[in-house]
């Protein structure tokens, strides 16, 4: 992103700025303004370990609903695609242990290390082309594709490639790429009024009032409200049968030129230009400084390790790392990086149990799942905008970015989060060189 974009005041949280340091961890950060209360201290020392001492049940609670939202949406695309390339019952579970245990260890990991919300997840664009791309390889192929997949993007993010094309976005257009990604999520708190106004109506009054009254539990209010409203009109249908732990497959890869232009190269300019360029931005507009040598190359090799496992690629998350890097995960942004740690560590309980605990989110109502997140993303939306009209300068490029984005529209396999960073850089050169021009003319 570009130099300037660790400017929380973009997002609603005015002076809330990291100081990465060579590592990302450092956190000179302060509560946002208005947040009401005198600032909460991270840093006194009480005789508990440091995790303890930030532990908060609002930002456990947001990394869990980042969970709940990954796999009762995202994961549905990996099941899909698993169904189309005629993959067995232990190849997708592998697959699904695979992903859930990558993104777990890289969520802790990171996390811990850079003392920010970092949240990760499996590449859905990516889940997407193979849905229709993954019959027409054997699966040692798709292997070998996923292999090579994981070494290209460590490689560019190791080189610092990635990081330095994304430092030459304007901050007003990373912000309108932000509300842009969200705006739907948003949306969707009232379009679910239309085949669930009950769920979707008390999850949004439960919400409102928790933030009245108890502002940090406001979201972990609207979930509890939002599934005794479910089970009493009979919309949950959650099955446990059983529990049993997943069993890893380790497959030999294969390499062929037709899998590699066929799986991997669209697979590696989805990762990084849907995925990794929208989780940089979310981090970057919340007014964190994301090392992207350290967040794209560790990713990377992730995906590389558990590859042979199924796992076809590890990324920066956006939408569900919104829901942890905003206020209502923590008013304290050095706290939040708890959240990150609290998804992983559900990732991987889910993870250690494959397609068994799968179930039981596919069980929750579709309309609780939206409500829910729409209503955690409220706070992450309401910064985006206000990033993105912040200079009057940019406001135009970032209304480009906003609107190309929030339309959802793919071009050559490739999300609206992308084009939406294109279309607001080619808008910001062209009007800042026409003003330049005119200024010196």
């Amino acid at each position: 992103m570009s130099s300037d974009t660790s400017n929380a005041g973009s997002t609603g949280a005015a002076g809330n700025t990291h100081d990465a340091g060579s590592t990302g961890t450092t956190a000179t950060a302060s509560p946002p303004a208005g947040s009401g209360g005198p600032p909460e201290r991270s840093g006194q020392h009480d005789g508990r370990p440091g995790l303890l001492r930030d532990m908060s049940l609002s930002a456990v609670l947001a990394g869990f609903v980042a969970v709940v939202v990954s796999y009762s949406g995202p994961l549905v695309i990996v099941l899909a695609a698993a169904s189309a390339g005629h993959l067995d019952t232990a190849q997708t579970g592998s697959w699904v242990w695979a992903i859930s245990i990558g993104s777990g260890l890289t969520c802790i990991g990171l996390s811990l290390r850079t003392k920010m919300p970092v949240i990760t997840a499996w590449s859905t664009p990516g889940a997407a082309l193979l849905v229709t791309s993954l019959g027409a390889y054997s699966y040692a192929e798709a292997i070998g594709a996923f292999l090579v997949t994981g070494v290209v993007i460590t490689l560019v993010g190791l080189t610092g490639v990635f990081g330095w094309l994304m430092r030459q976005v304007p901050t007003a257009v990373v912000a309108a790429m932000l509300a842009g990604i969200l705006f739907s999520f948003g949306t969707g708190v009232f379009t679910s009024l239309k085949t669930a106004p009950w769920i979707a109506g008390t999850v949004l009054a439960a919400y409102l009032l928790g933030k009245r009254f108890l502002p940090r539990y406001a979201v972990l209010i609207a979930l509890a409200v939002g599934v005794v409203c479910s089970a009493a009109t009979s919309r949950l249908d959650i099955r446990l049968d059983h529990i049993e732990l997943a069993r890893p497959l380790l497959t030999s890869p294969q390499f062929s030129v037709a899998s590699l232009i066929g799986i991997a190269v669209p697979m590696i300019l989805a990762t990084l230009a849907s995925q990794n360029a929208p989780g940089m931005a979310v981090l970057t507009a919340s007014g964190y400084q994301p090392k992207d040598r350290l967040l794209i190359g560790s990713t990377g090799l992730v995906s590389t390790a558990l590859a042979p496992f199924g796992s076809h690629a590890i990324n920066l998350a956006a939408i569900t790392a919104a829901i942890c890097t905003g206020p209502e995960s923590h008013r304290d942004p050095k706290r939040r990086y708890v959240a990150g740690v609290a998804c992983g560590a559900f990732y991987l309980l889910i993870g250690a149990f494959g397609t068994t605990l799968v179930v039981f989110f596919a069980g929750l109502p579709k309309e609780l799942v939206a409500a829910i997140a729409g209503v955690a993303l409220f706070g992450a939306l309401a910064g985006g905008l206000t990033g993105a009209v912040t200079e009057e300068k940019d406001r135009e490029a970032a209304l480009i970015t906003f609107l190309a984005t929030a339309s959802g529209m793919t071009l050559f396999g490739i999300g609206s989060a992308f084009w939406g960073l294109v279309f607001g850089v080619a808008a910001h050169l062209v009007l800042t060189r026409w003003r330049a021009r005119s200024a010196t003319g």
